[in-house]
């Protein structure tokens, strides 16, 4: 695991100046405090910063050919490496090290591009290609691990995070209004839209090829059509997710270092952590935290999972310092994110370093298995569509808008009313809602939105592209690329690396992917019974029935609890000057969310808290660690563009 970061010109006589990788590799040595590697030549510069997991001492970065003509950084994890490895060496290869960082350089040498087809991991790759004056950047096919990129002054900027980037190109550092639209909307901004206008994220399971001073990005993988796999019982549709399920755990213990898991005690994490005790000689490290207060600790079923599997259990019972957690994060992420479940896996990832260099994690089991609550009750109101469209537009265009604000099940009726997959949309969504009561967007903000594509449009599209027929199906392709990527990934991959910790996730193995996309609807979602194949393989597996039946809580914290004690003083800012003036909002409205929580009773914690993040991003990320001459939304509304979806195809540099 570590960070890469580089520079190629379209002047290909142009020297990149190793001082400058060297500050773009600073920026994010918490992803590698272990070494540091770079290359730099006419027209490129390479830069990594290594957590050394595999080869430690013969695997340094950057790595080439025999001839060196092919240089490669790399961030992430090969796990069929010694495969590829055998099968190059056959060919007539030579590897001087024994790390799977290589075999990328062999595997270009042989399929160019095509290399990254081979490869069964998480990964983003940079290869420079110096006899066709060429650099590929790649992602991989689920959004593992993260790549952006941009295009500045004949230059194409990369990084593992966009600290890097602007580290050395600090005028990257341009708000933009359409990226915390959709931030606002959904709580994380959705590939390949960033915060920053220049500045792109890579989507999952493409490459960017750039040369002649030209960017092109194409898809070279997504998720197989769903509902093609039908076994031919429930034992041996067991079988073969048990044979998948153990490989794709099995695989992802290769490691020269210590490494361990994260337990909450649920059906995924607890799966994998029985999986892990059966592949491992010994017992597994397991980690697992809670909170003093009993409605959001469940620990007691993380451990009663280590006790049946014997891990060498490590558990950690929080009183965390909140407003110092919330002011470090703030400070190191490079655009504002939502999920408040980062404070639970940060403190998670904390406890697992002291004790090893990597985790295995249960995400993915949600989005692949349908575990989400959402998924039931979308299926539920789906009975609400046997009521005439018409019937319900009209309900929306003439009946709602004059119901009063806090009418019970208002909001219930309004989304009910929605065709299928715009209701699922709304639920997602925080802004429409919140808009609907209070207008919470001030003016110049609202010509925005007016202007651009709406924030939902993008979850739109993943609905027309999804290769799927029944609705369930399509729900999850949905997430797949949108949610779990911004949202899941984003938050697994950025709080374990602020510790220096690489996180492994076993059921997001694409070939159990693939496989489990092809499997019904009716094994993913049976009645109300959630993730029904996986809980039935976790209980063949011997993961206990106490901790398989009962509610769902994930990485639960109690917010509301904080937002009116701990946090109470922090949220303040939302109301001082400094945060009215920047454009976003109309003060009125913000004013009226605080007073309905504080003295209403009401319960608005999660509205608030991203108010909070988005107000303290820019007070800690932004104007600290960027640039105290930032242009917020009073100076960038002219610079707003639509979301083009340009970024994806062929464009000349300086564009």
């Amino acid at each position: 695991m570590c960070g890469i970061a580089g520079i190629a010109t379209t002047d290909l006589n142009a020297k990149v100046h190793a001082e400058t990788i060297r500050v773009m590799c600073h920026a994010i040595i918490h992803r590698g405090p272990d070494d540091e590697g770079h290359y730099v030549a006419n027209g490129v510069g390479l830069g990594i910063r290594r957590l050394s997991i595999i080869d430690i001492p013969g695997g340094r970065q950057p790595i080439h050919n025999e001839d060196q003509t092919i240089w490669v950084v790399f961030n992430g994890e090969i796990y069929n490496f010694p495969e590829l490895r055998r099968e190059l060496q056959s060919r007539g290869h030579t590897f001087y090290t024994h790390s799977d960082t290589e075999v990328i350089v062999h595997l270009y040498e042989e399929l160019g591009s095509g290399c990254v087809d081979k490869l069964r991991g998480m990964f983003a790759i940079a290869v420079w290609d110096e006899r066709q004056k060429k650099l590929l950047l790649a992602r991989d096919r689920l959004g593992k691990k993260p790549l952006h990129y941009a295009l500045h002054k004949g230059q194409l900027y990369f990084g593992s995070e966009m600290k890097s980037l602007l580290a050395v190109a600090p005028d990257l550092a341009n708000v933009n209004p359409r990226g915390l639209l959709e931030y606002l909307n959904f709580g994380y901004i959705p590939d390949p839209l960033t915060a920053f206008t220049g500045i792109h994220k890579l989507p999952p399971g493409h490459l960017l090829e750039f040369a002649g001073g030209k960017i092109t990005v194409r898809k070279y993988w997504d998720v197989p059509a769903y509902d093609t796999c039908f076994p031919n019982s429930e034992e041996e549709c067991l079988e073969e997710l048990e044979r998948r399920v153990f490989e794709a755990t099995r695989i992802r213990l290769i490691s020269d270092v210590p490494l361990g898991a994260f337990l909450s005690g649920g059906v995924d994490s607890s799966t994998v952590v029985a999986m892990m005790a059966r592949a491992s000689s010994g017992p597994v490290k397991t980690f697992s935290i809670g909170f003093t207060k009993d409605d959001f600790n469940e620990a007691h079923y993380a451990r009663m999972v280590a006790d049946k599997f014997a891990t060498e259990h490590h558990e950690l019972i929080l009183e965390p310092d909140v407003v110092q957690t919330v002011e470090l994060l703030t400070s190191s992420l490079e655009e504002p994110f939502g999920d408040s479940s980062m404070l639970p896996t940060y403190y998670v990832s904390q406890l697992a370093r002291k004790h090893v260099k990597v985790a295995l994690s249960g995400d993915g089991g949600d989005e692949m298995f349908a575990g989400y609550d959402r998924y039931r009750i979308h299926n539920d109101r789906r009975i609400f569509e046997r009521v005439p469209e018409w019937v319900r537009r009209l309900y929306r265009s003439r009946v709602f808008p004059h119901l009063p604000v806090k009418i019970k099940g208002r909001k219930f009726s309004y989304n009910v009313s929605l065709p299928w997959n715009e209701r699922y949309i709304d639920s997602l969504s925080f802004l429409p809602v919140l808009e609907r009561d209070v207008p919470l967007l001030s003016d110049g903000f609202r010509e925005i939105l007016r202007r651009g594509d709406d924030p939902g449009n993008a979850l739109q599209r993943y609905f027309t592209a999804s290769p799927a027929r029944d609705p369930l199906s399509q729900l999850l392709y949905v997430d797949t690329k949108t949610y779990l990527v911004g949202d899941i990934l984003t938050k697994v991959d950025r709080m374990s690396m602020l510790n220096s910790l690489e996180v492994r996730v076993p059921l997001l193995d694409h070939q159990l992917v693939e496989w489990a996309a092809g499997l019904s609807s009716h094994w993913k979602l049976r009645g109300r019974r959630q993730k029904y194949i996986l809980v039935k393989l976790a209980e063949r597996v011997g993961v206990p029935r106490e901790a398989l039946y009962r509610k769902k809580q994930g990485f639960a914290l109690p917010l509301s609890h904080w937002m009116r004690h701990e946090l109470k003083e922090m949220l303040s800012v939302l109301l001082e000057p400094r945060s009215l003036q920047r454009g976003y909002f109309q003060p009125a409205a913000v004013r009226k969310l605080m007073n309905d929580h504080q003295e209403s009773g009401r319960d608005l914690s999660d509205q608030l808290w991203r108010l909070l993040i988005f107000e303290l991003w820019h007070r800690n990320f932004l104007e600290k660690c960027v640039s105290p001459s930032a242009p917020y939304l009073s100076n960038a509304i002219s610079c707003a563009q639509p979301s083009n979806p340009a970024v994806l195809t062929s464009a000349p540099a300086g564009k």
